[in-house]
């Protein structure tokens, strides 16, 4: 990223560039994503993996869903929970009843003692805005996912970090912050990275 383009900026750039694709080019990209990930072992070998619902042009895990629920795994999504505007993560099946939180997002409605923390996943699926080739990842801004995960690191449990993008949404270099967690790896429609 050149000193003069912001986060902000590179956030409305990618968020733009993402809006052009066309229907067909994002169930293509999608299928190529869900394709490249059910044959790692990363997401074979896992139980607990947690995903999100696509919007707003992102990667849609659908397909991912589909296959992990035929597999016997279970999918959660992330659910905002207060306090410090935290994610956890709910389980979610076909028929689970949904709610909308404050951002007009669906999330499981299930009692919080159902929730779980991100170091409690095997597998985690991020959607991004943006990623460089050093596994460095830009959200959307809220820092929901950051907070989430700040200690994630620090478990001995390992749970893996995977982003899904479209291609075009690799940057040359994001700046990285402290409190950046980086990825373990990124599914776009042409390349698996992998940075750890």
């Amino acid at each position: 990223m050149s000193a003069a383009t912001t986060p902000h900026l590179l956030r409305q750039q990618k968020r733009e560039q993402r809006r052009t694709l066309s229907p067909a080019q994002q169930r293509r990209h999608a299928e190529r994503v869900t394709t490249q990930l059910l044959s790692r072992p990363e997401f074979t070998n896992t139980e607990h993996i947690a995903a999100y619902l696509a919007n707003d042009g992102e990667i849609n895990p659908a397909e991912i869903i589909e296959q992990a629920w035929r597999l016997g795994k279970n999918i959660y999504l992330p659910v905002l929970s207060a306090p410090g505007n935290r994610l956890l993560f709910a389980p979610f099946e076909a028929n689970s009843s949904m709610c909308c939180n404050q951002f007009g997002i669906d999330e499981p409605d299930c009692p919080p003692e159902h929730r779980l923390k991100a170091e409690q996943m095997d597998l985690i699926l991020l959607p991004l805005v943006a990623f460089d080739t050093q596994g460095n990842r830009l959200g959307m801004g809220g820092g929901f996912y950051d907070r989430s995960l700040a200690n994630i690191r620090q478990h001995e449990r390992r749970t893996q970090l995977f982003g899904l993008a479209h291609e075009i949404q690799k940057t040359d270099q994001l700046e990285a912050q402290e409190w950046d967690v980086p990825l373990d790896a990124v599914v776009t429609e042409a390349v698996f990275y992998t940075f750890r």
